[in-house]
């Protein structure tokens, strides 16, 4: 199916022409067909590590979805003639997902995030939506998996029979991980939503609502976590707007590669 989803070429990186609403309905065909993919939650930062990382790059361009989190991939969409492309935000995605399950019915499995962390999410979500379906969490250490720690995680997911598992270890690693665990875990759809785990456990805070759809979040995530964040943006950002300019006024050719 996701053949037939058009994308805008960022950079090289193949951001899907979608809206919520049609994520929603792509999920659902997945997860109802047993389809096996997954979904990369994609702005700024995941196109620009792609830049250096080959691997990485081709990991987005074969996933199911490569949805445009951040508002430059919004715009983008548009200017190539995606008119109806959208804000497909992580937080907002996972929030959608949880109020179509109390009629779908899907089984969650949230796998990451810090010791507690997976937990207090489901908590919190199964509060703001009662009937929702968590079968398993799990907070992986920061040090690799052993091969058998993985096998053994693997085996805890599948054994839960989950439709989604959420991933939340940010970007790079929550795409190596869902591309490496492709055919392993047999949930339908694993998400990579990164801070989402942490804003909907209610452990940081989200940017208002004006901030985000100005393209404006990047700030106010830098200002409340600037030893974090503060070199990732205040490098990024430059360089990847004039590797776009660079792009749009051909200067520069990027292929989809996958």
């Amino acid at each position: 199916m996701q053949d037939h989803i058009r994308r805008t070429n960022v950079l090289g990186v193949g951001i899907s022409a979608i809206n919520i609403p049609m994520a929603l309905e792509i999920l659902d065909a997945w997860i109802r067909q047993r389809h096996h993919t997954y979904v990369c939650v994609t702005g700024v930062h995941g196109v620009m590590e792609s830049q250096a990382d080959p691997e990485l790059r081709k990991i987005h361009n074969q996933a199911g979805l490569v949805t445009p989190d951040g508002m430059p991939m919004v715009w983008l969409s548009r200017l190539a003639g995606h008119k109806h492309v959208d804000r497909v935000y992580g937080p907002d995605l996972m929030l959608a997902v949880c109020q179509a399950s109390l009629q779908k019915g899907y089984r969650h499995f949230f796998y990451g995030g810090n010791e507690g962390v997976p937990e207090l999410l489901r908590d919190k979500l199964q509060e703001k939506f009662p009937g929702l379906q968590v079968v398993g969490t799990y907070s992986p250490p920061f040090r690799p998996l052993t091969p058998e720690e993985d096998a053994a995680i693997v085996a805890r997911i599948n054994a839960a029979r989950p439709d989604i598992v959420w991933v939340g270890l940010s970007t790079p690693k929550q795409e190596r991980w869902m591309a490496a665990h492709l055919g392993k875990v047999q949930a339908p759809v694993m998400v990579g939503v990164g801070a989402a785990f942490d804003f909907h456990a209610g452990l940081k805070p989200q940017a208002p609502r004006w901030m985000q759809q100005s393209g404006m979040e990047w700030f106010f995530r830098m200002v409340t976590e600037p030893k974090r964040l503060a070199r990732r943006y205040l490098h990024n950002n430059p360089r990847f707007v004039v590797a776009v300019l660079m792009q749009l006024l051909g200067l520069r050719r990027y292929h989809l590669d996958i």
